[in-house]
């Protein structure tokens, strides 16, 4: 079992920054990746972005030189820096742990991006 925690989110205006945490504790060592997907209201959950355990970074070409993933190890936190943020970010981001083949979700943190 994992458990994972979200933390950071908020209101702000397009072209701003924000930072995503996500606190993870449970069974981490068993965990292959980290990552971030977002849900906008009537849209489908959508990947973000991922870090493997071997440090592996992938991205939605959406997101690609405006946010970066990162984690850190002795905290056993994910984090999610978005930088020059549009309006369409705004959405529920979730964090995401994959063990084997199962996958765990955090209950989402609300971000709004104004124009």
């Amino acid at each position: 079992q994992v458990q994972l925690v979200e933390s950071g989110g908020g209101l702000v205006q397009a072209g701003g920054s924000l930072r995503l945490s996500c606190a993870a504790s449970g069974s981490i060592f068993s965990i292959d990746a980290l990552g971030w997907y977002r849900q906008a209201p009537g849209k489908q959950r959508e990947f973000v972005a991922r870090i493997t355990r071997e440090g592996t970074r992938n991205y939605v070409d959406s997101v690609k030189g405006r946010f970066t993933i990162s984690r850190d190890n002795a905290k056993i936190t994910l984090y999610l820096q978005m930088n020059s943020l549009k309006p369409d970010d705004t959405a529920v981001y979730y964090c995401n742990a994959q063990v084997g083949g199962l996958a765990y979700w955090g209950q989402g943190t609300q971000v709004t991006v104004s124009s």
